[in-house]
C-alpha cells in the first residue's frame, strides 16, 4: 500500500469498496493516516466523497441497492475500527447528542460528527438512525448536553427536519442546534435562512473549527 500516491487514494478506496474488500479499504484508510494525513481529511476525502459516488452510482441504477448496502456496511466497520485511534484522553467536559432526522436510513456522515467531537476531546452520544423525536428529546432531557447535533442525509426528509427543530427549540430554547448532511446540497439558501438558530456546516473542516472555537471559550 505504500506505493498509493495521494491523488489515487480515493479511487482506490472506491473501488474496493464496491468490490467488497472490506480489508483492503482498512488498509487504505490506514496508509492514508500514515502519509501524515489527518481524521477530518481521511472522512471528507476518502470517505464521504466515495459514499457520494456510490450514492450517486445507485440513483443512476449503475449498482445494485445490495452493493450500496454493503459499502455502507464496510465503511462503518471502518470508522469502528478507527475509533480507538481517534478518541483522545484530554477530555474537556463536555457532550453533545448526535442523531439522525427520523426516518433516515443513512448514518455514516453522523457517525463521522460524533467522532470529530471525540477528536477534540468531547463526549458524543451518538444515537444514529431510527430513532423517533419523542425519545431523542427524552435521551436529551436525560443526558443534558451542550450542543445537538442533527444530520439530514435524504432531501425528501426535510419535513421531518423542519418537525424535529421545532420540537428541540420548544424543549430547549436555550441549548444550540447544528445540523449538516448530503441533503442540504439541495436545499436552497432562501430555505436554509429561515432555519433561525441554528447552525449548518457544509463539511468536517468547518466543523473542526467551530468545536475548536467552543473549546477555546472551556
Amino acid at each position: 500500500m505504500s506505493d498509493i500516491k495521494t491523488d489515487s487514494f480515493p479511487i482506490e478506496y472506491l473501488k474496493n469498496l464496491l468490490q467488497g474488500n472490506r480489508k483492503i479499504c482498512l488498509s487504505i484508510a490506514n496508509e492514508y493516516i500514515a502519509q501524515k494525513h489527518t481524521y477530518p481529511e481521511l472522512y471528507e476525502e476518502i470517505i464521504r466523497t466515495s459514499l457520494y459516488e456510490v450514492g450517486r452510482l445507485w440513483e443512476t441504477k449503475q449498482i445494485s441497492i445490495a452493493t450500496e448496502h454493503l459499502a455502507t456496511s464496510i465503511t462503518e466497520s471502518i470508522l469502528n475500527e478507527l475509533f480507538g485511534q481517534i478518541i483522545v484522553k484530554e477530555r474537556i467536559n463536555r457532550k453533545v447528542v448526535v442523531a439522525c432526522v427520523q426516518n433516515e436510513n443513512h448514518q455514516v456522515g453522523a457517525k463521522m460528527v460524533a467522532d470529530t467531537f471525540e477528536m477534540l476531546g468531547w463526549d458524543s452520544f451518538f444515537l444514529g438512525n431510527g430513532i423517533p423525536d419523542e425519545d431523542l428529546v427524552e435521551f436529551i432531557h436525560e443526558t443534558r448536553p451542550d450542543l445537538i447535533a442533527i444530520s439530514l442525509s435524504i432531501y425528501l426528509n426535510f419535513s421531518h427536519f423542519q418537525r424535529l427543530l421545532e420540537r428541540l427549540k420548544l424543549e430547549f430554547p436555550d441549548l444550540q442546534i447544528i445540523a449538516g448532511g448530503q441533503a442540504f446540497r439541495y436545499i436552497t439558501p432562501e430555505i436554509t435562512a429561515r432555519l433561525s438558530n441554528i447552525l449548518l456546516f457544509p463539511d468536517l473542516y468547518l466543523l473542526e473549527k467551530y468545536i475548536l472555537f467552543l473549546n477555546s471559550k472551556n
